[in-house]
């Protein structure tokens, strides 16, 4: 394993927290309508549970509703069940085979609770970030003690991972800061 192998996997590893932040980010409600609040929402559809977007086009109508259009008629009360049993807190109204989805303001106090749960999703990733770039120095150790890098090659490599876990750490506070942003805009 060479220094180039290294910090590649650390990169693609700490590439694939961030895109898992990304994507927890992108669950947590804010006061707008987006399409892609229903996406961990799942139906079950001829036995297995899948989710809305595979049985319905979802759309925003505006800023604070959504509409579901469902492919099959016989589908339209299993998703609004599922909507309406979700952890969402929404309230879905069905008129035929199209669900309407209104959002909720949410209250100041709600907005702060979802900050603090914004902040603890970036800190989950900031330790994964960090696990990451432990176990890339702990490999160089490993190398520089079998005698395949010289210690020269270790201290260049753990700057390398070092740049890479700070270049990071700053991606993951820009994306928590921006959700905090959108969260507490009324």
């Amino acid at each position: 394993m060479s220094l180039s192998d290294i910090r590649s996997s650390a990169n693609e590893r700490m590439e694939k927290s961030i895109e898992a932040l990304k994507t927890s980010l992108a669950k947590i409600r804010t006061g707008r309508a987006h399409a892609g609040i229903l996406d961990h929402v799942h139906v079950e559809y001829y036995g297995s549970l899948v989710p809305v977007s595979q049985v319905a086009n979802v759309t925003v109508i505006d800023a604070r509703t959504l509409s579901v259009q469902v492919w099959e008629k016989t589908m339209a009360g299993p998703v609004d069940k599922a909507i309406r049993e979700s952890d969402l807190g929404l309230n879905p109204i069905a008129m035929g085979d199209n669900i309407r989805v209104p959002m909720p303001a949410l209250t100041e106090e709600r907005r702060r609770d979802l900050t603090k749960v914004v902040r603890g999703e970036g800190e989950d990733t900031k330790v994964a970030v960090r696990n990451l770039r432990r176990e890339a120095n702990e490999t160089l150790k490993k190398l520089v003690k079998d005698k395949e890098i010289s210690e020269d090659d270790d201290r260049r490599g753990q700057d390398e991972v070092q740049k890479l876990t700070d270049r990071y750490v700053a991606e993951i506070d820009k994306l928590v800061s921006q959700k905090e942003a959108e969260i507490m805009t009324v």
